[in-house]
């Protein structure tokens, strides 16, 4: 049996992935202490280990105040890097063993905002209580994130797919109505066809004013207008409620005040000419990391399809 080669002096300036992973959730933080007590480390002691890492790569990673620590050039460049030697780290680790039972690491999730409020944030720590391996960095954003420039593990994307080299994974259907408060129809009159809508007040998302509809005569797009137009969801369904117009609106977000009635639904005998659905997108790799596995499975299961906000619907309605 060969020996078991022992550490020469070079390899005793190797990095090691407990200052690597002490770094970057500094930076993370804006903290040294913080961070170093996540790891069970005095200030004392964190501190000495990234003026260690420091010295080992011959660059200052970090600007330092009193208040707070910042990244400098030279800390951006290796945080993207030290990043992917973690995960790659998590990978390995995950791959032999009781990893490929276990997921482990860090998760960096990106999605919508007001989605992620109401649908994955009530049940997040449920994941985090399942799979204790796992820590998540959620971060909810109405930007559409690269998720290779931003480090992002899996994204959650609403609506049509662009073509991209992103592996995707259908969640749940996402159904949208046309809706408005019952006191806009008292006031400006129920439409009946498509084609009125060119005649009411649109709260519109973004620049999205042709909404598409299929009727016994073809397929009918009508450009809608109207005074508000907002990136913002929560915007639109703040407008709905308080009686300023229609507006076209994804159940996830409106079911609450649809079963209230506080909102109704228009032009409900012509289905909308376009299907959206619910995604998980994540990079294209040859190895999908089990924590990204294990999230997406999450996240499926717990929406459900039909998602659980269409069927308490549903059932109310019937």
């Amino acid at each position: 049996m060969d020996p078991i080669p022992q550490a020469s002096p070079d390899e005793r300036d190797r990095l090691d992935l407990l200052d690597v992973a002490l770094f970057v959730r500094a930076a993370l933080l804006a903290n040294v202490s913080a961070a170093g007590r996540e790891f069970g480390l005095s200030p004392a002691v964190a501190s000495a280990r990234i003026a260690s890492l420091e010295r080992l790569l011959g660059a200052r990673l970090l600007h330092r105040t009193t208040r707070r620590v910042s990244l400098t050039q030279e800390g951006e460049v290796f945080m993207t890097r030290a990043e992917t030697l973690l995960d790659a780290a998590a990978a390995a680790r995950a791959s032999v063993g009781r990893g490929q039972a276990e997921p482990q690491g860090r998760l960096r999730v990106s999605m919508p905002s007001s989605f992620g409020r109401q649908h994955v944030s009530p049940v997040i720590t449920q994941f985090l209580r399942r799979y204790p391996g796992v820590s998540v960095d959620l971060r909810l954003t109405d930007k559409i994130v690269d998720l290779v420039d931003a480090g992002v593990d899996v994204g959650i994307r609403l609506g049509a797919l662009k073509d991209s080299t992103l592996i995707a994974r259908r969640l749940a259907a996402n159904r949208r109505v046309i809706c408005c408060a019952p006191s806009y129809l008292k006031e400006h009159g129920t439409p009946h066809h498509p084609s009125d809508l060119a005649q009411h007040e649109c709260v519109i998302l973004s620049d999205q004013r042709d909404w598409s509809f299929i009727t016994p005569a073809g397929p009918l797009t009508v450009r809608v207008g109207g005074r508000l137009a907002t990136d913002n969801g929560e915007v639109i369904r703040d407008a709905l409620l308080a009686g300023f117009g229609i507006a076209l609106k994804s159940t996830w977000d409106v079911a609450p005040y649809l079963r209230s009635g506080e909102l109704v639904t228009v032009l409900d005998t012509y289905p909308l000419g376009e299907t959206v659905a619910i995604w998980a997108v994540y990079p294209s790799r040859a190895f999908v990391p089990p924590k990204t596995v294990a999230f997406i499975d999450f996240l499926a299961a717990h929406f459900g399809d039909p998602p659980y906000w269409d069927i308490e619907r549903d059932r109310e309605a019937s």
